[in-house]
């Protein structure tokens, strides 16, 4: 018999995975009523701060409505409710990959949403075909999706790649420098992980392509907090534009070292974390002008209502790149349960062939991938608008040069 916690029905959070906990309160559930769905994802680490904002607050709260409205809808007509069984995967892979094990092998969990992170999702693959589950990789960016969608046939990739943001960048860059805005010189940086490796390596030849030269190009480990170095050396490179393919410790730190050193690039571009509601806080509300990853169109009615009950729910706004994407996948499983049920074959070709509505819009995935997304965002009045696509409905004009801090 297991009993339901806050918001979620059963949290069983690990410190340990060999010495799970299991917290739980309330009212107790028959387990033919429910579905178990399980996630491993970073509440302790260096993931914790994305994985904080972007993944569980969404989780939560797609949980809480679903569970408000009666519960999961079947094929039927009938609904279930939705019990929560959650692991701290600590940052670390090992953990991560142990939990999922545990969740498949263990406690049997019907769903099991994904961590955050490219690395981790990269790394739960392989289990997560081995068990038959779903995976809606919601938080990868990878220029490898359409191999791995063909590799494990029920993994979606959610977030486009390296190459499609490093293009939309320089697109982005390429209409300013041909306006006399900015020069063609660039400073890059880059974090050594799956995700800093894919953006740096779809970009090298972007920005080469499109006459932009790297004048400065440097990777950095997963952990680093002193960036002075770097964007000493960065504001001596002559470049007009700094570039950041960082997790948001990278964003933030650099940001803030920015801010020290009086260091005003013409566009200072960050990637995960530029797009986080805390980003004015910690660029002391001097966001203004900041470019990072991704965007949405912040006048869209789905999009501001969405908003709003995530702030009314979690306290805070969500980020204004992923997590919206993340709750529309959580809405595009809903609705592929009440079409097909909880067969997992049946769940994956309903993925992959149906068409959603979502708070991000209509969606139909191509082979697997979803490919209508923003590029480019930027802090303007505010808010962090998508700037690039430029001829996608809702995009906004781009500001170069940003104010100075």
């Amino acid at each position: 018999m297991i009993g339901i916690s806050r918001r979620a029905g059963l949290r069983a959070v690990s410190v340990g995975i060999a010495s799970a906990l299991a917290l739980t309160a309330g009212v107790a559930m028959a387990q033919a009523d429910t579905v178990k769905i399980g996630y491993a994802v970073a509440r302790t680490g260096p993931n914790a701060t994305g994985a904080g904002i972007t993944t569980i607050p969404n989780y939560e709260l797609w949980v809480d409505t679903v569970n408000k409205a009666g519960g999961l809808k079947m094929p039927d007509g009938s609904q279930m409710m939705i019990e929560v069984v959650e692991y701290d995967n600590r940052s670390a892979n090992e953990d991560l990959v142990r939990a999922i094990e545990r969740l498949a092998s263990q406690d049997e969990v019907d769903l099991i949403l994904p961590p955050w992170g490219t690395g981790g999702n990269l790394a739960i693959a392989p289990l997560m075909a081995k068990f038959g589950y779903p995976q809606l990789a919601v938080t990868a960016v990878t220029d490898k999706a359409a191999e791995f969608a063909a590799r494990w046939d029920r993994s979606f990739w959610m977030l486009g790649g390296g190459h499609d943001y490093a293009t939309g960048l320089v697109d982005v860059l390429s209409k300013a420098h041909d306006a006399g805005v900015i020069n063609n010189q660039v400073a890059v940086v880059s974090v050594a992980d799956g995700f800093g490796i894919d953006l740096i390596n779809g970009a090298r030849p972007a920005f080469e392509e499109a006459g932009f030269e790297l004048v400065y190009d440097k990777s950095y480990p997963l952990g680093t907090s002193d960036f002075a170095a770097i964007m000493s050396e960065a504001q001596g490179s002559g470049a007009d534009s700094f570039v950041a393919f960082s997790y948001p410790p990278g964003s933030f730190g650099m940001t803030k070292t920015a801010q020290s050193m009086n260091y005003n690039p013409k566009v200072f571009y960050i990637s995960v974390g530029g797009a986080f509601p805390i980003f004015p806080g910690v660029a002391d509300g001097k966001a203004e002008g900041v470019m990072a990853i991704g965007g949405v169109d912040a006048e869209n009615p789905a999009i501001q209502d969405y908003f709003a009950r995530h702030t009314e729910f979690v306290g805070n706004p969500p980020d204004s790149w992923a997590s919206a994407i993340t709750y529309a996948s959580l809405e595009m499983l809903a609705q592929a349960v009440e079409r097909v049920g909880l067969d997992h074959a049946a769940l994956a070709k309903e993925l992959s062939d149906g068409t959603f509505q979502t708070v991000v819009g209509e969606i139909k995935l191509e082979d697997n991938q979803l490919r209508d997304l923003w590029w480019v965002g930027q802090w303007q009045g505010g808010a962090f608008r998508a700037v690039n696509p430029s001829d996608k409905a809702g995009a906004s004009d781009p500001v170069i040069p940003k104010p100075e801090w």
